[in-house]
């Protein structure tokens, strides 16, 4: 029995990485940068998006919005006047707590990815699925709030260990909260050492800018610099 599954799941997660690879080159044909963002839900993504998306200067974006069900983050930001194609795991995919490869694919057709450069799949608020199942996605980043606990990479070492960026939002709850930073930081480093991370709050605008010129150097593939 245990055979089994584990032969089961690696048949999953084969077929999932072929249609990854589908999509892949397809945002490679249409020249567009695909990134890939995950945390725990409520951690603040759509929010940073909403800071982020309205000012990229000559970058040419769009956005796949991942949700269980429900369009409200897609309608937050579509009011940007960007293109915003939904993904409901719900319709057709079982409820499914994470975007995997065959979802992105269905939802190509949708997306105008010869009028874009950047593509920034918003994933479903999840600390574990996301990060086993790759979309086709350049690059991939989290954001983990501060109200989650400073424990969060010792528990979920996947997702830390999955990305290439760290976004360490809702610095502004700091003074409500007993989370002390440097023990987060230094769990982090424990499961992903020296992973670039950028402090900040989606609400204030601290460390916004920072995130905001990381996405124009992945999208015109410059070197994307970060402490």
């Amino acid at each position: 029995m245990h055979r089994t599954r584990v032969r089961i799941v690696e048949n999953v997660l084969d077929a999932n990485d072929m249609l990854a690879r589908a999509n892949r080159d397809d945002f490679n044909r249409a020249g567009v940068v695909a990134v890939n963002l995950m945390s725990a839900p409520g951690a603040g993504k759509t929010t940073l998006l909403e800071r982020v998306l309205a000012a990229l200067g000559d970058v040419r974006v769009g956005v796949l919005e991942g949700d269980v069900q429900g369009t409200l983050d897609a309608a937050r930001l579509a009011s940007l006047h960007v293109p915003v194609t939904q993904i409901e795991t719900s319709a057709g995919f079982g409820g499914e707590c994470h975007l995997d490869a065959n979802m992105v694919r269905a939802a190509l057709p949708s997306v105008p990815l010869d009028d874009l450069d950047l593509l920034v799949i918003e994933n479903v608020g999840n600390l574990v699925c996301p990060a086993e199942f790759g979309v086709g996605e350049h690059h991939r980043v989290m954001v983990s709030s501060v109200t989650e606990g400073e424990d969060k990479p010792l528990k979920y070492p996947l997702m830390f260990r999955a990305c290439e960026l760290v976004l360490v939002n809702k610095l502004d709850l700091l003074p409500h909260l007993d989370f002390d930073l440097d023990t987060f930081l230094q769990h982090l480093d424990a499961v992903h050492p020296g992973v670039p991370r950028l402090l900040m709050s989606a609400r204030t605008g601290e460390g916004v800018e920072a995130f905001r010129e990381w996405l124009v150097a992945v999208a015109t593939r410059e070197p994307a610099a970060v402490g």
